[in-house]
């Protein structure tokens, strides 16, 4: 690995420390509805935090247990995810993710990842990654 390559590594785990204390996705729904293992959730702000699904401020009764399923319906204000697959089935404002894939419909604002992979019809704002692929 050359000096260049270990100096960028260095400058995003910087850049994403404090998204890896953050919650395991986190989505500011502008109204959209969120599906977790089948199971829909309403409200402004849906999380995933461990196990625990959390729905404005509030700890739903039904755990996050297995391989998570998520399915944002609707054109959410922002998705931001550590690990594991997002589908948005409209438009997004802002992209933000670690190791994690989001496919979308346009993203109106920026888009974040260090190593997951974002797919979307049009993007209009900035862009940064370090080895993961936007398209």
């Amino acid at each position: 690995m050359s000096t260049t390559q270990k100096l960028a590594l260095m400058i995003a785990a910087l850049y994403f420390s404090s998204f890896a204390q953050a919650r395991e996705l986190e989505v500011a729904t502008g109204g959209a509805t969120v599906t977790i293992n089948g199971i829909t959730y309403t409200g402004k702000n849906i999380s995933v935090d461990g196990n625990r699904v959390v729905v404005d401020g509030v700890e739903q009764t039904v755990p996050v247990t297995g391989p998570v399923s998520v399915v944002v319906n609707g054109n959410p204000t922002s998705v931001e995810t550590a690990a594991g697959r997002v589908q948005v089935t409209g438009n997004v404002g802002s992209v933000r993710t670690m190791s994690g894939h989001v496919d979308s419909g346009d993203i109106n604002g920026d888009v974040t990842t260090m190593s997951g992979d974002v797919s979307c019809k049009v993007h209009t704002g900035d862009t940064k990654t370090v080895s993961g692929n936007i398209r």
